[in-house]
């Protein structure tokens, strides 16, 4: 029981859902949210105050100018791309504190959160159920 248990409480430091992030962004300042798509799916639409950085292009000399006492919430498309465990996985290694948003964009606007860029959704009052 207590392996179980340890596996769930560890599960839930490495990935949030939108609801999850959504709340921290309500109340702290301490997340930034990293699309880790190409600039080419991001500038279409991305969660709002988002930064890009793309996986394949995570190095120590692009992300020097990022605040290492922030937690990084990187995702991707949704559950068919995996850019944001790409993502997370070399921005960890980089050395920053990251979890990985589970659903990615797809998850976010399902859940009804509204998006930017040049193809942005409004979003809705959706109340997690969850």
């Amino acid at each position: 029981m207590q392996e179980q248990i340890e596996f769930y409480q560890k599960k839930l430091s490495y990935e949030m859902d939108p609801s999850d992030l959504y709340d921290v962004f309500q109340n702290s300042t301490d997340y930034i949210a990293v699309d880790t798509r190409k600039p080419i799916g991001y500038n279409k639409e991305h969660i709002p105050s988002a930064i890009n950085l793309p996986h394949r292009e995570m190095t120590e000399e692009k992300t020097q100018h990022l605040d290492k006492s922030k937690i990084y919430v990187c995702y991707c498309d949704g559950i068919g791309c995996n850019a944001s465990t790409k993502g997370a996985l070399k921005m960890t290694q980089l050395g920053f504190k990251v979890i990985e948003l589970m659903g990615g964009i797809e998850w976010w606007k399902f859940d009804g959160y509204a998006t930017e860029g040049t193809n942005p959704t409004q979003g809705s009052t959706f109340v997690c159920a969850c």
